[in-house]
């Protein structure tokens, strides 16, 4: 008879986030250092070697990471535009997986830090990062006895190809404790005080099922169907799969007039100023006094915000910080207006100095 390897005895729970891999062991600690050192040791050869083992054989380049999370027990990945942070400690490893093609409120530092990664995935490297996680928890769960996988749809987002928008609509549904679907009987409850969690952005009250139009994260306008979900907040899905979670006063009952200008006006000020910090940098000041006109025409007086307790500056739309006064978020006096209490300093834009906490 062929001889099989018997598979390592070990107890833990994989779990997956939004683009990310959890895997969790409670039997990693102990109060005798020398002896959680080696439980860590052990913990690292079994399992956090094993996926960085799978993420080669994927295709992936592992090595050392050089951003934040620069220990020992910690690697960088990446495949293709798809990029990835792999974090042990103690008995936990996280696997977070990124990307700044389309990353358009945190393009910084990789698209580490953008709000839910999946949504803004394009549709083959969402693709990709399902099979990579998929991969690395079936073999875990192969390799290593005792090990299995939680698949509690609660806290977590819908997968690509998992289930479909309304099936997942259903989940949550049943998981609520106060809205199971049934809009009559809920209204029926409620009376009147419903109405101010349901009027649009174009002052309608929205009704549960019916069709509405609202802006995507590029400020187009897109069509869907809204869902009560709760307080002031609705499902809408836009797809056999996609769906997101919206503020009633960000929805209209009616199509918005004028369907090709896009609703963007955040959008296009970062990526301005983030061309026109490019521009300084390479000394194009040709191109950064044009740029400049296009932002602010008029030539208004500009500002910085310095955050004296992250001693830093705040960034464009006041979203994120950067030590860097060339990257800095440049604001009007009328942007500026509420910003002036501590921790925060106004300073002018053309004289602006790092400011003493």
């Amino acid at each position: 008879m062929p001889l099989t390897k018997a598979p390592i005895k070990r107890t833990g729970v994989i779990r997956f986030g939004d683009a990310s891999l959890f895997v969790r062991e409670d039997g990693v600690h102990s109060r005798v250092w020398a002896e959680q050192l080696r439980l860590e040791r052990e913990f690292k050869r079994d399992v956090f070697a094993r996926i960085v083992q799978t993420l080669r054989r994927l295709g992936w380049t592992v090595g050392p990471n050089t951003h934040i999370f620069t220990g020992n027990n910690n690697r960088y990945a990446r495949k293709g535009d798809l990029r990835a942070d792999l974090k042990m400690s103690g008995g936990r490893i996280e696997f977070d997986m990124f990307q700044n093609v389309n990353a358009p409120n945190r393009p910084d530092h990789g698209g580490r830090y953008e709000f839910d990664q999946e949504s803004l995935m394009p549709y083959m490297m969402r693709l990709e990062m399902e099979r990579t996680r998929r991969r690395i928890r079936d073999y875990l769960c192969n390799a290593l006895d005792g090990y299995s996988f939680d698949d509690d749809q609660r806290g977590r987002r819908r997968k690509p190809l998992d289930v479909t928008a309304l099936d997942a609509l259903r989940m949550l549904y049943a998981e609520s404790s106060h809205f199971k679907g049934d809009w009559d009987a809920y209204a029926e409850r409620l009376g009147g005080s419903l109405n101010y969690n349901r009027k649009s952005a174009n002052g309608a009250m929205l009704e549960h099922g019916q069709r509405v139009w609202f802006c995507d994260r590029k400020g187009r306008i897109c069509e869907g169907t809204a869902y009560y979900n709760t307080g002031n907040m609705w499902w809408v899905v836009s797809g056999k799969y996609d769906y997101q979670n919206l503020a009633d006063f960000e929805l209209f009952t009616v199509s918005p007039s004028n369907l090709r200008i896009k609703r963007n006006g955040e959008l296009r000020r970062s990526r301005l100023e983030r061309e026109m910090s490019r521009a300084i940098e390479k000394m194009d000041f040709e191109r950064a006094a044009k740029l400049r006109d296009i932002t602010f025409p008029g030539s208004p007086e500009l500002f910085l915000v310095w955050h004296m307790e992250h001693q830093a500056y705040h960034c464009t739309n006041f979203r994120g910080y950067t030590t860097d006064r060339s990257k800095a978020g440049k604001f009007t006096a009328h942007e500026a207006r509420n910003w002036h209490d501590a921790p925060n300093v106004v300073v002018p834009a053309v004289s602006a100095e790092r400011v003493a906490a």
